[in-house]
């Protein structure tokens, strides 16, 4: 398939004439002195993923406004789906007949989907939990149907995606510790289950990762931590963080728990985040995340840059002829104005969404994939403490700076070099 992507801003495969491995084969590349933050490669049936990686996340098997050779040009290595969503609509069964995911996304780089779990949790009054799964309605037509571990990796099977996340319980932040006992014990029921049924559901090749919850209560996240280690899953994830606990207690979870987490095996971090959630990420020794903000966020008119996020709607902008960022190389700042973007979306014209979310998505990998060549360099913490004060500063919680680029510009770093 041809790309119309410039090599410069290919961030997919940072080393040339690799030999291809075993689907599940991680490799640490990197590791920074006196710091759980490290690089690493982690095999699957669609080719390799560096880490630290960042998912943009298409939840009905499309970046909203984004084509697979859009995909590829932002840098992106691997994409997010939505089991809950795609095995209702257009069902998972009908994905298979039709080639899988990947041929009907025209995408030939991993896929990673959710169990969907998290969706029919969010149902509250339409779901109803036993130990052996949940029942539940869906919020678009009102059917009837059954989650358990098995069925979600069934799903996931007929989807045909690279790493598959099994069936557990996400309570809401807000949930009375008694909960969270009850959620941490239902999870890793369902994880044995799914851990000894996995190989007579998926398909060859698939990858399968356990899921670890807890709350921000360490301890329990450790015991949990400690349960699902032994699973033959092929990574762990941290789920039940950015749910609406406080900032500060989300990054003081996955610092004490993140290090702790397998060696050899990736680390993802689900639903996360700013600029600086994912630098509090990698610090922690995570390998992979996931956010809708990049692409959301760009739709709702903030674009993001390394001086901060800055809101194209703002009538400030009706006569700028710059563009949103002029170090930016994406192909939305080579070629448009914040005045044609602030124009565009005023009129609702889809090309606004689709040359905004190029923007963020590019941002975002050019972030990400700064810290991974800087591991791998042995720069991580030069790099780290030159763009942390600008990061934590327009992008912690509450930042003044976000919305507001043009007062911190000043402030501002260089961004990254492409790769």
């Amino acid at each position: 398939m041809t790309t119309r992507a410039d090599p410069r801003l290919d961030l997919s495969c940072e080393t040339s004439g690799l030999q291809p491995r075993p689907p599940g084969t991680f490799e640490v590349l990197a590791q920074a002195p006196g710091s759980p933050a490290r690089a690493g490669r982690l095999w699957t049936a669609h080719g390799p993923i560096d880490t630290p990686c960042f998912m943009p996340v298409g939840t009905y098997g499309a970046v909203k406004g984004l084509d697979a050779d859009d995909l590829r040009e932002v840098g992106a290595q691997i994409i997010l789906g939505n089991s809950y969503h795609l095995g209702h609509r257009p069902g998972a069964a009908r994905v298979a007949a039709l080639g899988g995911l990947h041929r009907m996304m025209a995408w030939d780089r991993p896929i990673l989907t959710d169990s969907g779990g998290f969706q029919v949790f969010s149902l509250r009054g339409l779901q109803k939990i036993d130990d052996a799964g949940v029942s539940y309605q869906t919020h678009f037509d009102g059917s009837r149907h059954r989650m358990t571990p098995e069925s979600v990796l069934a799903t996931q099977a007929a989807l045909g995606s690279d790493i598959c996340m099994i069936l557990d319980h996400c309570p809401p932040a807000d949930a009375e510790p008694a909960l969270i006992r009850a959620a941490v014990d239902r999870s890793t029921r369902w994880a044995e289950e799914a851990a000894r049924r996995r190989g007579e559901i998926l398909q060859p090749g698939q990858l399968c990762f356990g899921i670890v919850q807890g709350g921000t209560n360490v301890a329990l996240r450790r015991e949990h931590l400690k349960a699902l280690a032994g699973l033959p899953f092929d990574g762990l994830a941290l789920g039940g963080l950015s749910v609406g606990e406080p900032i500060p207690e989300m990054h003081a979870t996955m610092a004490a728990v993140g290090p702790e987490m397998p060696q050899d095996r990736p680390r993802y971090v689900m639903g996360i985040g700013t600029p600086h959630d994912l630098l509090a990420a990698v610090r922690s020794g995570i390998d992979m995340f996931d956010c809708v903000m990049p692409t959301r966020h760009a739709r709702n008119g903030q674009l993001f840059t390394f001086s901060g996020r800055l809101n194209i709607r703002q009538s400030r902008f009706r006569d700028d002829d710059a563009p949103v960022d002029a170090a930016c190389r994406c192909r939305c700042c080579a070629r448009y104005s914040r005045a044609y973007l602030r124009h565009l979306h005023e009129q609702n014209e889809p090309l606004y969404g689709r040359l905004a979310t190029i923007h963020n998505l590019y941002f975002y990998q050019q972030w990400v994939g700064a810290l991974r060549r800087a591991l791998r360099s042995g720069r991580f913490e030069a790099l780290e403490s030159e763009f942390l004060s600008i990061i934590s500063t327009v992008y912690a919680e509450g930042a003044a700076g976000e919305g507001n680029v043009d007062e911190v510009a000043d402030a501002a770093v260089p961004a990254p070099e492409p790769a």
